[in-house]
């Protein structure tokens, strides 16, 4: 791992891949070392906020390098269950990009336990991974202007929601009603990174 400063309220560390950064993330969401007071992780980084009244960057970077990872670790923040209609524009792309069957890629899509690893792109939008790697396909050539909030979506070895409606270039294979990012909500993001979540296949009403 490379340890980098952000200040001195700020410690970056640039790891190797994902399942590292997800590994150090569940490592120092159990033992934390004192004077971090948040942790933001990326694809292939993970932010460490400092008190810097409690703590020093030096010493923090120091103790990170220490930590003992489990490989296969991640953090979990709670569990919820995504209701979802499958009748996203692009799902015969997908089954055709997969080799699957329509139905194929939905009982994939439900049938295993994602984990939010990161968010980005916009508020409350987590980026999911799972274990079944046939459904890792490509974005879209051409990104669409307007994605509906709801928007259930593929993207390499992602999988997300789309909280409000935005540009997008996801594979998009259903919809949810469920509310992703509510700033009347503590936290507003349904979707933290550690959540882990299930797809439930709904009837279109």
């Amino acid at each position: 791992m490379r340890c980098l400063p952000c200040g001195d309220v700020g410690l970056l560390v640039e790891l190797d891949d994902l399942p590292q950064v997800l590994a150090l993330h569940a490592a120092l969401e159990q033992a934390p070392p004192p004077g971090v007071i948040d942790l933001v992780p990326a694809a292939r980084t993970l932010l460490l906020q400092l008190d810097p009244a409690q703590t020093a960057v030096d010493a923090v970077a120091e103790q990170v390098r220490s930590v003992s990872v489990r490989p296969g670790a991640a953090p979990v923040a709670g569990r919820v269950e995504l209701p979802v209609v499958y009748d996203g524009s692009d799902l015969a792309e997908v089954a055709e990009l997969t080799g699957l069957s329509t139905e194929e890629v939905v009982a994939a899509h439900t049938g295993q336990e994602w984990t939010v690893a990161f968010c980005g792109f916009s508020p409350g939008f987590g980026y999911l991974v799972g274990e079944d790697e046939r459904l890792h396909v490509p974005r879209r050539s051409t990104p669409r202007t307007r994605v509906p909030a709801g928007a259930v979506g593929l993207a390499g070895e992602f999988g997300g929601v789309y909280p409000r409606e935005s540009p997008g270039g996801w594979q998009l294979i259903g919809r949810t009603d469920a509310t992703l990012w509510d700033v009347d909500r503590d936290p507003p993001a349904l979707l933290v990174p550690g959540t882990q979540v299930r797809f439930v296949r709904q009837d279109a009403s």
